[in-house]
């Protein structure tokens, strides 16, 4: 590259970030939940969650998650932390799930129902550390707290093995699975 094309690629990235940075404090990008993202963005914060989940889950073990006991244990924690906005067999929304956006995924749905970008190309064992590794750690700016900080592993893969048997169940069994026992009182 010629030194005389040095300044004018410098000025370009110059004005680029002052470009940016301008509409960054401009404010005129619409924020609210109440209104999506361009699809440029949206593309943007997929893709940047979904590489960034699926690198940080990668090495994550999976026990196993076939023990009955476990849907015993999982089924009270989500029935308390998270059908508020992944819902419950029979309910399709709420009014923290209706006004969230992004939207959380309705988790009583298979992953390809419920219409998140990651769901067709996952295994069962893919599933579930990415569905570990969000319930720990959780995810900025979209409503999903990390739970890790207040609850063990123990307890988190219990609720792993609780979704993934989330979507064939029906409400009766719902009900039964995620009432809390008389001195099982994790908070």
């Amino acid at each position: 590259m010629s030194m005389s094309k040095t300044p004018l690629i410098g000025l370009i990235i110059l004005s680029s970030l002052v470009g940016a940075g301008g509409f960054i404090y401009s404010g005129v990008y619409p924020i609210g939940a109440d209104d999506e993202h361009t699809a440029p963005v949206t593309w943007v914060l997929t893709t940047l969650r979904e590489r960034s989940i699926e690198r940080a889950a990668r090495d994550i073990e999976v026990p196993d998650l076939s023990e009955p006991a476990l849907l015993l244990k999982g089924g009270p924690d989500y029935n308390d932390m998270c059908a508020g906005c992944h819902l419950q067999p029979g309910i399709k929304s709420t009014d923290l799930s209706a006004g969230l956006y992004p939207a959380p995924p309705a988790l009583t749905t298979t992953l390809d129902e419920h219409g998140h970008d990651h769901s067709s190309s996952l295994s069962p064992e893919q599933a579930a550390k990415r569905n570990f590794w969000i319930i720990k750690h959780g995810i900025k700016a979209s409503g999903m707290p990390a739970w890790g900080p207040t609850h063990s592993d123990d307890r988190i893969w219990a609720m792993v093995a609780f979704i993934d048997k989330l979507p064939r169940l029906s409400e009766a069994q719902y009900q039964i699975l995620s009432a809390r026992v008389d001195g099982d009182d994790h908070h």
